[in-house]
């Protein structure tokens, strides 16, 4: 090639990049003064006396509508959806596969009991997010300007819905949840804006530090002080859990530098097939391996065991929780059925509570099996 082919080359390349810089600086200031011309026209607005005009193409009552019916079609379909799949995989796993295909096992009303819960779960979004629009509106209305204060006071009032779930236990959990979610929002927006964060948030993977410190406070908890858990979630640990009850109070126990309670103990391994003989001190310093897991002899195969036993009883939850919301919402997105970024925004905050409703409630069926 020779140099003036090469010159040429790197010339095109250029105008080609200027070109694309100039396109680009073009759409900005389009936006620009598109979002100029916009904040002009609400000022004019506002000094004729007329307040802020909805954002939305339908009146008010639909668009208020439109989001309660929109929010409870996919919270009850995410529901009924994850009831469908766990419930192919107790067939898959109980009788064969091809029990799979056939709807009377799959979707029968004996089997597949989620049709009340679906509807509360259902009402629970719908409700708020039709109320919050609702009332975002008539404030925006009556109040004549567009503040924090609305969607505040919006949200405050919707937040109401919570109602719609008959057990007062899992309505203050689910409280707490959000209360939780929102402490989290209101750090993650003070650290984008520089204003506050903790010490050692820009670490590399601080996250999955601070996962694994969070999990350690939970199992310290769990063996130690497991009063400050709620009774459903020791159940849940303990039933997914490799060791025993009463080897958990034993090392509780030791731990503690009390007498360990060698009645409860013994009756435990006498219990078991392979039951070794108790040989400990009621003052001993540490729990020995052959009462932790006396069927096996082997830490290695036990923590194998463990792993796999774990696995095969979390598994259809947590698949279940991620890939059916997963599809109702490409396919909502797909079909065009969420029109703009608010829409996005307020379904892709619906999905932590909602997975939250699910997954307590099929937490408790795993304990209770």
């Amino acid at each position: 090639m020779s140099r003036a082919e090469v010159f040429a080359g790197v010339q095109s390349k250029k105008e080609k990049d200027d070109k694309e810089e100039a396109v680009r600086r073009l759409r900005n200031a389009e936006a620009s003064l598109r979002d100029a011309i916009q904040e002009v026209q609400m000022k004019h607005r506002q000094h004729e006396g007329h307040g802020p005009t909805c954002n939305h193409p339908d009146s008010c009552v639909a668009n208020a509508i439109g989001n309660l019916c929109q929010s409870f079609l996919l919270a009850y379909g995410v529901r009924v959806g994850i009831g469908i799949l766990l419930r192919a995989f107790n067939l898959a796993r109980g009788q064969s596969y091809r029990s799979i295909l056939d709807l009377k096992l799959l979707v029968s009303e004996k089997d597949l009991i989620v049709r009340e819960e679906a509807c509360r779960i259902g009402l629970l979004f719908g409700g708020f997010t039709g109320s919050y629009h609702a009332i975002r509106c008539l404030l925006r209305k009556t109040r004549r300007k567009e503040t924090p204060l609305n969607g505040f006071l919006a949200g405050s009032v919707a937040g109401l819905s919570v109602l719609a779930l008959d057990d007062p236990s899992r309505r203050r959990t689910l409280a707490l949840y959000l209360l939780t979610r929102l402490a989290q929002c209101a750090y993650n927006s003070a650290k984008s804006k520089n204003k506050f964060h903790l010490w050692g948030s820009s670490w590399s993977h601080g996250d999955s530090l601070l996962f694994a410190i969070a999990s350690a406070q939970v199992m310290y908890s769990f063996v130690m002080r497991p009063e400050t858990l709620p009774k459903a979630y020791q159940d849940f640990i303990a039933k997914t859990g490799p060791v025993a009850k009463p080897v958990y109070k034993a090392v509780r126990e030791s731990c503690r530098g009390g007498p360990v309670d060698l009645v409860s103990l013994s009756a435990y391994l006498s219990s078991r097939k392979c039951s070794p003989s108790l040989k400990l001190n009621p003052y001993a310093s540490i729990i020995p391996c052959s009462i932790i897991h006396p069927d096996s002899a082997s830490c290695l195969a036990h923590n194998g065991n463990a792993m796999y036993s774990t696995f095969r009883k979390t598994f259809p939850l947590y698949f279940s929780l991620t890939f059916v919301p997963y599809v109702v919402l490409h396919l909502q997105k797909k079909g065009k059925l969420l029109s703009g970024s608010t829409y996005e925004e307020e379904y892709n905050g619906m999905i932590p509570p909602l997975l939250y409703c699910c997954k307590s409630t099929f937490s408790d069926m795993i304990v209770g099996q």
